[in-house]
């Protein structure tokens, strides 16, 4: 393989906990929750899907934000309107919490990198392997990437938001590759969504898959993506 494109969310850093996001907002707005009220917002939070990154939605999409949620990572605007109209069920003390929440999780303190990410990058570039971070996603996450010190190991940032393209659409795939300079045939896809990363399939690239799991509990899913590459 020449290249490997790489997932962004769930893939090579993860979103912090629903609770641990509530209760930073919360504490930026010097508003104050009990602990059993804190914790019933966030499970809340967390069944309707309002975190980006997190859970998906555990219950139907409401009927006016369904259409939005279909295409949400197609522009920035989409984005924000999908996910705050899910964090809007839930009752919370401060209106304006739902836009904080939202801005909240677009800063690099969100994140964090799985425990290789930075061992496995490293080693890509080692060994010449280009690399791309192909993300369906509403917002640029580059400052993520360089408060981690891991923006030097990526190529190409190809986000479906300034593309108005999403995955699993072999377009978006194919504009990374493009960015790259290399055979989509070359190319190996790495990621957490077998539907949506694996579209990659359908240009020839190979497809790797690994689980969507808080980084604590996945300290090495990654590194079996060396070996692919060989």
């Amino acid at each position: 393989m020449a290249t490997v494109l790489f997932d962004f969310s769930g893939t090579l850093f993860r979103i912090e906990s629903t609770e641990s996001w509530l209760r930073a907002v919360l504490a930026e707005a010097e508003i104050s929750l009990t602990g059993p009220e804190l914790i019933r917002a966030a499970r809340h939070l967390e069944a309707v899907g309002a975190l980006p990154g997190g859970s998906f939605p555990s219950g139907p999409i409401p009927d006016e934000l369904a259409p939005v949620w279909e295409i949400r990572d197609k522009s920035a605007e989409l984005h924000r309107a999908a996910y705050t109209g899910l964090s809007r069920q839930v009752p919370l003390p401060d209106p304006a919490l739902h836009d904080a929440l939202y801005d909240r999780h677009m800063t690099p303190a969100a994140w964090r990198p799985y425990p290789d990410t930075a061992e496995v990058l490293g080693a890509l570039r080692e060994r010449g392997v280009a690399v791309g971070v192909v993300s369906n996603i509403g917002w640029d996450l580059r400052p993520v990437f360089r408060e981690y010190g891991l923006d030097q190991y990526v190529g190409a940032f190809i986000l479906s938001y300034e593309h108005g393209i999403q995955k699993p659409d072999p377009r978006l795939f194919a504009t990374a590759c493009d960015a790259l300079g290399v055979d989509p045939r070359e190319a190996l896809m790495v990621g957490d969504d077998r539907h949506a990363d694996g579209g990659a399939a359908a240009l020839g690239c190979g497809v790797h898959f690994v689980d969507h799991l808080p980084v604590s509990q996945r300290p090495d899913g990654l590194r079996p993506v060396l070996e692919l590459v060989g």
